[in-house]
């Protein structure tokens, strides 16, 4: 909205102080999520990879905007961040902490410790690895697809100048067009991963959804248990 209807809304009062006027409008707007980013962290204490590269992703559109950099590294930008996602995924396959762990298989989510311990009594913690190792590709081929579909969406949408108007109101409607075009498609690959996921759990250790998923009001007795 800012992108769209800042020049109208406020662009009288900046205009005195601003040769560009598109500039600081471009700014206002990215101070929400900048600011939301320090808002959550202050508030659960702790940040996590995916987090700094949607802040990252943000200073990046800044300063695309400011330096007036060709439009075409808006597109390379919007790429890329999922595309480094995607390879983190994958790449912490060899380390202890794989982010599948974090993002699906999540002791948030699920009751990992239950899920666990009845792996140990079937003796079939093996094949459950070789099952996240799977999940961890499909998962990955998600961010992928988003990496793609952002490069495609955004050489065809934001084609004018960085730091104009044009720039602003292109990107606003990217940002629009975003969530049919690219966030659905990436949401179904996520929630197909989570159903092999939720079935191999199942097949391993005999757990249904409703043993394994955590109940909203579990979730809300452990985190006031944790505060």
């Amino acid at each position: 909205m800012i992108l769209n209807k800042g020049r109208e809304w406020f662009g009288a009062y900046l205009e005195p102080h601003f040769e560009n006027v598109a500039v600081p409008i471009l700014l206002v707007a990215l101070a929400f999520p900048v600011l939301y980013f320090i808002y959550d962290y202050f508030k659960r204490q702790k940040y996590n990879f995916l987090s700094i590269l949607g802040l990252i992703s943000v200073l990046l559109t800044g300063g695309i905007g400011i330096l007036n950099i060709p439009t075409e590294w808006f597109a390379v930008k919007e790429a890329a961040i999922p595309a480094l996602i995607g390879m983190a995924v994958v790449i912490s396959l060899k380390t202890p902490y794989p982010l599948i762990r974090t993002l699906l298989y999540s002791p948030e989510i699920m009751d990992v410790d239950k899920v666990q311990a009845a792996l140990e009594r079937n003796d079939s913690v093996a094949g459950f690895e070789k099952l996240l190792e799977k999940c961890t590709w499909l998962l990955a081929g998600s961010f992928l697809l988003s990496a793609v579909l952002n490069f495609m969406l955004a050489r065809w949408i934001v084609v004018s100048p960085s730091g104009s108007d044009a720039f602003n109101a292109e990107v606003a409607k990217m940002m629009a067009w975003s969530w049919p075009v690219i966030v659905v498609p990436s949401l179904v690959i996520m929630m197909f991963t989570l159903w092999v996921l939720l079935r191999g759990i199942h097949r391993y250790t005999g757990l249904k959804l409703e043993d394994v998923i955590h109940a909203p009001e579990e979730k809300a007795k452990k985190s006031g248990d944790s505060a």
